[in-house]
């Protein structure tokens, strides 16, 4: 190889970093509809059509005590914002509490067992009993602070009501700085659930689709920007 050749290929990938680093800056769309950027931990994937929008399907493989999600590959995420859209429903088998449990992880660990988590129990939104609406929305921290903890020792502080609708496309932002975490729904301007504890600290780690039990769930137009 010329040395002339080593120089303008040396030149190209500097350009790429570049561009790279410069997209990260502004924020960028995850690729998840490339279902090889995803790391599948207890769920199965697969790419669908729903309502009219190309998406990934995500399904339980199994009930049990491992969480059900997938890891989106070479992201690490401190400070900024997630973006997406998702759909949950309780799936045909699901038992009677399924509420169609579905939300995005973040700060996940290496041991994929320790994270911060906002997710959305869409068949409470349009619940007739007004203690199930205002379990709308969830804030939890795997593995130590769970839903059912955190509503035990501190009742309405980490959840609370939206207007949800089972099976229909849903708008996340999730918006993090620090130990601050705040989760917008819809097109709000405000958010509907404000955390300014989060139980693991100001810390980093991956980001994750998550579902829940008995959940039949769709996600598509992901966006993370620093």
């Amino acid at each position: 190889m010329s040395m002339r050749n080593s120089q303008h290929r040396k030149s190209v990938a500097v350009m790429g970093t570049a561009l790279l680093i410069s997209a990260t800056a502004r924020g960028a769309d995850v690729p998840i509809l490339d279902l090889s950027r995803l790391e599948l931990n207890k769920v199965n994937v697969e790419l669908v059509t729903y309502h009219g929008q190309r998406a990934i399907k995500m399904t339980e493989k199994a009930q049990g005590p491992d969480q059900a999600f997938a890891v989106l590959k070479g992201i690490q995420f401190h400070d900024g914002t997630i973006e997406l859209e998702v759909s949950g429903a309780p799936s045909k088998t699901a038992e009677a509490t399924a509420r169609g449990f579905i939300g995005v992880a973040f700060r996940m660990q290496s041991d994929r067992k320790h994270y911060e988590e906002f997710y959305i129990r869409p068949t409470n939104g349009r619940a007739e009993d007004q203690e199930q609406r205002n379990h709308s929305v969830q804030y939890v921290s795997e593995p130590d602070w769970p839903w059912m903890r955190l509503r035990q020792e501190t009742p309405s502080r980490y959840e609370s009501y939206v207007d949800l609708e089972a099976g229909e496309w849903t708008k996340m932002r999730v918006v993090v700085h620090g130990k601050d975490a705040r989760l917008f729904v819809g097109d709000a301007t405000q958010p509907c659930l404000i955390v300014h504890d989060l139980k693991a600290g100001d810390s980093e780690g991956g980001v994750a689709l998550w579902i829940g039990p008995g959940t039949e769930g769709y996600f598509r137009n992901v966006r993370i920007t620093p």
